[in-house]
C-alpha cells in the first residue's frame, strides 16, 4: 500500500510542487503563521531521505573519485558562477535578487535526486556518495560560496548559517544513516517505504508555507516577476545540461553520466528557501521559491532525454538500490 501511494506521489510530484506554490500564494494569510514548522518538516524530509545512505557507498565511489570531484565542482563553482553572471547581467541593480539566484544554485544537491537516478538506471552508488559528501560539506561550502559571490552586498552571518545547515541537514542525515546501519536491509527498506509518502507530503507543506511567507513580494511588478521566473528556469535547466555535457566531455560511463546529470541539476531547494527566509531579507527568497516551480518538471524532461539517448528501457546497467548499499 505504501509503495503504491509513494509511486503515485512520485508521478504527480512534477505537478504537485507548482500547485503547492500557487496554493501558498493563495492562502498566504492562513499559512504564514506556520513558518516555524518549516525547519522541523525539512529535518523529517532529510531524515527520511537519508535512510538509504550508508558509509559503504563512499568506499565504492572513492575507488574512482573523478565523477565525485566533477559533481562538486559543478555544484559549487561552475553553476553558481553561471547563476551569478546571468543574475548580474539582468538584475545587476538589485543585489538581493542576484543573491537569490546564487543561493538557489549554491545549495547542496537534493536528496531526492537519487529517486531520479534510480528511475533512470544510473549509478546509484555514485549518486548516494555525491549526496552524502555534499551534504556534509554544505555547512562550510554554502556560506563560503555566498561570501565569494555576494559577501559585499549584504552582511552574512556565516556561523549562524553553518549552525542552521547542521541542524537542518547534517543532524537528520546522521540520524537516518545511524538507523540505516543498525537495521537490516529489509527492515530499513520497509521503514523508508512507509516514510517516503509522508516525506513528499512534508515537501508539499514546506513549499506552500515558504510561498505564503514570500507572497507579498510576488504581488509587485508582474512583468519583472515573469522575467525573473524565466531566468530561474534557464539557470535550473542549465544545471542539468551543464552536468550532462561535462560528464560526456570527461568520457564518463553512461550510468555515471545519468547520476551526474541529476545530482548536478537538482538542488535541496527547500533548504535554500529556509536559509533565504532565515538569514536574508525577504527579496532573496523569491528566486529560490520560483525554483520550486521547475525542479521536478525539469527532472522529468531530462529523464526522457537521457532515456532516448542511452536507451534506458533496454535493460538495467547499474545496481539496484539494495545492491548499491
Amino acid at each position: 500500500m505504501w509503495q503504491t501511494i509513494n509511486r503515485r506521489l512520485e508521478k504527480t510530484l512534477p505537478f504537485l510542487t507548482p500547485a503547492s506554490v500557487a496554493a501558498g500564494l493563495w492562502l498566504s494569510e492562513e499559512l504564514r503563521g506556520y513558518a516555524a514548522l518549516v525547519p522541523w518538516l525539512f529535518a523529517f524530509m532529510t531524515f527520511s531521505g537519508s535512510l538509504r545512505l550508508r558509509l559503504a557507498d563512499l568506499k565504492r565511489a572513492f575507488i574512482h573519485p573523478g565523477p565525485i570531484a566533477a559533481a562538486l565542482c559543478l555544484l559549487h563553482l561552475v553553476i553558481p558562477l553561471w547563476a551569478f553572471g546571468l543574475g548580474h547581467l539582468f538584475f545587476g541593480s538589485d543585489r538581493l535578487t542576484v543573491i537569490g539566484f546564487v543561493l538557489a544554485a549554491a545549495i547542496p544537491t537534493g536528496v531526492t535526486s537519487f529517486i531520479w537516478v534510480s528511475i533512470g538506471r544510473g549509478n546509484l552508488a555514485l549518486a548516494l556518495s555525491v549526496i552524502l559528501i555534499d551534504t556534509f560539506l554544505s555547512p562550510v561550502v554554502v556560506p563560503l560560496t555566498l561570501l565569494l559571490f555576494a559577501g559585499s552586498a549584504v552582511e552574512i552571518d556565516v556561523w549562524q548559517m553553518m549552525l542552521g545547515l547542521f541542524f537542518m541537514i547534517i543532524l537528520p542525515s546522521l540520524g537516518g544513516m545511524f538507523v540505516s546501519e543498525r537495521l537490516s536491509n529489509q527492515v530499513n527498506e520497509r521503514l523508508a517505504m512507509v516514510l517516503s509518502p509522508f516525506s513528499k507530503l512534508a515537501l508539499v507543506l514546506v513549499v506552500m508555507i515558504n510561498s505564503a511567507v514570500v507572497a507579498p513580494h510576488f504581488g509587485h511588478a508582474s512583468g519583472r516577476l515573469l522575467f525573473m521566473a524565466l531566468l530561474v528556469l534557464v539557470i535550473a535547466s542549465s544545471g542539468y545540461f551543464l552536468s550532462w555535457m561535462a560528464a560526456r566531455w570527461l568520457k564518463f560511463a553512461p550510468a555515471d553520466i545519468i547520476a551526474l546529470t541529476f545530482t548536478g541539476g537538482m538542488r535541496n531547494i527547500s533548504a535554500g528557501a529556509v536559509l533565504a527566509m532565515t538569514y536574508f531579507p525577504p527579496a532573496v527568497s523569491v528566486p529560490v521559491v520560483l525554483g520550486m516551480l521547475f525542479q521536478q518538471v525539469l527532472a522529468s524532461i531530462y529523464h526522457r532525454l537521457l532515456e532516448k539517448t542511452y536507451h534506458l528501457s533496454s535493460g538495467g546497467q547499474t545496481p539496484s538500490i539494495g545492491s548499491a548499499r
